[in-house]
């Protein structure tokens, strides 16, 4: 009896086709929004407001001054805007007896504020710098003036100046009828008894704009100049005033503005009339006057504009020049 000793060889798996391979699952990965929608609507609206107002307030009104220098309008209804050219400008500049005594008053007020606040000024943010006990304090003292209204410190200059019960004149003795100081009323004082209350507020502003400043000078500058022998003044014009250049750059600049744009003090003291003329209150007495003439107040703002940018557009020009070499 015979066995079967032979083994069943196992068949081969059956082989697939060949065909396109099999596609990978792609994993989409979703940006994380960090801002849901109304952290969205919230940033909308706290940009957006500023910026529509300020498009509205600034850009607006400053386009539609220029448009209007070239027109006479009396406010009343935008039928009576009539195009004109320049005659405005004409009559402004061959005509009008107040401005060129208001362009004048404009640079003294500049001259002014340059040569006196400014430079004592620096000289308390000189020795304010050195760390002396209660610096905070009269930081505080010298800044105050800058925080209040220009009209309140016309108020209270105002006082000062009163003729009868005023301070200065209590103490000159100059309050007894038959020798008062007019100096408000006076043509020839009056000016310059008003460059005095804004110089006052002025030394405060130039205090902050050097104090910081010098905060900035590298203290081994001071520490080199020390050790070669010099004293303090050669230290501070040699090593410290030249690094204090773009300080005195801005300190140019907002001072300029500030001479171009005085007008709450004035207004407030005798609202520019007999000897303190000046252009910004030349438009308010053409714009918001008596005898309403928004086109002539225009032109006078677009004059008072023009020179405003040729300050403004050099400094910028500088500033950004400044930027790309660095």
């Amino acid at each position: 009896m015979t066995t079967d000793t032979t083994t069943k060889t196992p068949e081969p798996a059956a082989v697939p086709a060949p065909g396109p391979a099999p596609e990978k699952k792609r994993v989409v990965r979703g940006h994380r929004r960090l801002l849901t929608r109304r952290d969205r609507f919230t940033l909308a609206l706290m940009a957006g407001v500023p910026t529509v107002l300020h498009v509205i307030l600034v850009w607006v009104t400053a386009l539609a001054s220029i448009l209007l220098a070239f027109t006479t309008w009396d406010g009343i209804g935008f039928d009576s805007i009539k195009w004109v050219g320049l005659d405005n400008f004409t009559q402004l500049f061959t005509d009008n007896p107040q401005f060129w005594p208001a362009v004048q008053h404009n640079v003294v007020w500049f001259v002014v504020l340059i040569l006196i606040p400014t430079p004592f000024g620096l000289f308390l943010a000189v020795q304010l710098d050195k760390k002396i006990r209660f610096t905070r304090v009269y930081q505080t003292a010298f800044f105050l003036p800058v925080v209040i209204s220009m009209a309140c410190i016309g108020f209270v200059w105002q006082l000062v100046y009163n003729p009868d019960t005023g301070l200065i004149n209590s103490i000159i003795g100059a309050n007894e009828p038959g020798h008062y100081i007019d100096w408000i009323g006076d043509p020839h004082l009056n000016l310059w008894a008003v460059l005095i209350a804004a110089s006052w507020r002025h030394t405060g502003y130039m205090m902050i704009l050097y104090l910081a400043g010098l905060k900035s000078v590298d203290p081994s500058l001071r520490e080199a100049s020390a050790l070669d022998g010099a004293g303090e003044w050669q230290t501070f014009r040699n090593v410290i005033f030249p690094t204090l250049r773009p300080t005195n750059t801005v300190v140019l600049v907002v001072t300029i503005i500030e001479a171009l744009r005085a007008f709450d003090l004035v207004f407030v003291f005798n609202k520019g009339a007999q000897g303190t003329e000046l252009l910004s209150i030349l438009v308010t007495n053409n714009i918001i006057g008596e005898s309403s003439r928004i086109g002539y107040g225009s032109a006078i703002a677009v004059v008072l504009l023009v020179i405003s940018l040729a300050v403004i557009i050099p400094y910028l020009i500088a500033t950004f020049r400044k930027e790309r070499r660095a």
